[in-house]
């Protein structure tokens, strides 16, 4: 079957894609159980009790574990969109149909001149690895607007602007996007729609920007880069705690604000390297946007005092918008954050007792994760760099002056 004359319809990927969600489903839903601690409490719990207090208009901002950008709201509310569900049900729903909106948009600008379909594959690969965590976050929904401004890219800036605007208000590294934006348009639409809902939700909901300074007394999360420093001292006789603390099992205890604040530091220093790629780049081909982004939240998730299995959805949407191109040279990267997330689905859900116990499987499996989101952090960042700052300048021809022609008489 052909569509628009050159498109084929994808059955391959049509069939991988609803498989695997369909076992999604059923995980989320219980009626399979996945191994490893029941992921879904996160909606059916603290996103339902959030749901009743924005009912009411206001945000709960007495609740440490709310630490996001007013624009969640519409996430944590978008269940009443489907009356006919209990809240739950109607969030998997909803999150699938993010998943939907993806495939179906990396498919189709797959179809277009200079493109391909590899990137949906990517994204059918890398959501099914990651097991059914993805549909009890509302990262996917997240996840879903940054592709779009991606692929709207450099021919659509204010569409893109303004998409990236949403994106950042629902959980702000969708900001990042900008980072490769040549077009000052992208950059005027982006502002204005951000601070156009930033006055619209300051106005009307009270305490909708106390997420600023809800994580000042954070500490530093287990599955995090720096926590691979308290794992081993934990065999060392390293007297701190493990505690669910901000909505997250972290290290709290002696020297833990000495690595939460490496980790900042580490966090400007990749500030501002991106800074000093974008002062030295020579030229920003098309391709570039997208891996500017994929390079930019690849770095700040390496450095982050947080790495939620969740942060994985975005690293796959972004990698898969790269691969998207003909000729990426974001392949290596994209295929180390695919096996990252065979990695973080093994330690999170599936050995997370093991993880949180600092023993030798859990510290295994956290060593890998981290180890190929570091890998394809540094490899995406040297790439990017050769390939827009390294090149060399175009060729020009040497310049000779002109000389007359003596035409012989005939």
């Amino acid at each position: 079957m052909e569509m628009a004359g050159t498109r084929r319809f994808p059955v391959w990927l049509v069939a991988v894609w609803s498989l695997t969600r369909v076992a999604l489903l059923l995980y989320v839903l219980r009626v399979l159980v996945f191994p490893g601690p029941d992921v879904t409490t996160d909606v059916s719990v603290i996103y339902h009790g959030w749901y009743d207090t924005l009912r009411t208009g206001t945000f709960p901002r007495h609740d440490v574990t709310w630490q996001y950008p007013p624009a969640a709201a519409l996430a944590i509310l978008s269940p009443a969109l489907l009356p006919f569900l209990d809240y739950t049900r109607a969030f998997f729903v909803l999150a699938l149909l993010a998943d939907l909106v993806v495939v179906c948009l990396l498919w189709y600008a797959g179809t277009r001149p200079g493109r391909t379909p590899r990137g949906a594959w990517l994204w059918t690969a890398g959501v099914a690895l990651l097991g059914p965590t993805v549909y009890a976050r509302y990262d996917v929904m997240v996840t879903a607007v940054a592709v779009a401004a991606l692929l709207a890219g450099a021919g659509r800036p204010r569409a893109m602007g303004a998409l990236t605007a949403v994106g950042a208000l629902l959980k702000v590294w969708p900001a990042l996007l900008l980072v490769g934006a040549a077009s000052r348009r992208a950059w005027v639409s982006a502002a204005a729609t951000a601070g156009a809902l930033a006055l619209l939700f300051g106005l009307t909901a009270p305490g909708a920007f106390s997420f600023l300074t809800a994580q000042r007394d954070r500490g530093t999360e287990v599955e995090s880069m720096g926590s691979l420093v308290f794992h081993i001292a934990r065999h060392f006789g390293w007297q701190g705690q493990v505690l669910l603390n901000y909505g997250s099992v972290e290290f709290l205890g002696p020297y833990v604000d000495w690595v939460s604040a490496a980790a900042l530091a580490l966090s400007v220093i990749a500030f501002g390297w991106l800074l000093l790629w974008r002062l030295r780049v020579r030229r920003l081909p098309p391709r570039a946007l997208a891996d500017a982004a994929f390079v930019a939240v690849l770095l700040f998730t390496v450095t982050s005092r947080v790495i939620s299995p969740q942060y994985l959805v975005w690293l796959v949407g972004l990698a898969a918008v790269c691969l998207s191109r003909r000729g990426s040279r974001m392949t290596l990267p994209a295929v180390l954050v695919l096996g990252a997330c065979l990695a973080t689905v093994l330690e999170f859900p599936v050995y997370f007792g093991d993880v949180v116990a600092s023993d030798r499987l859990g510290v295994t499996l956290l060593l890998a994760r981290n180890g190929l989101l570091l890998l394809a952090a540094l490899t995406a960042a040297r790439t990017l760099w050769r390939t827009t700052v390294s090149v060399p300048p175009p060729a020009v021809p040497p310049q000779t002056p002109r000389t007359q022609e003596t035409l012989a008489p005939s």
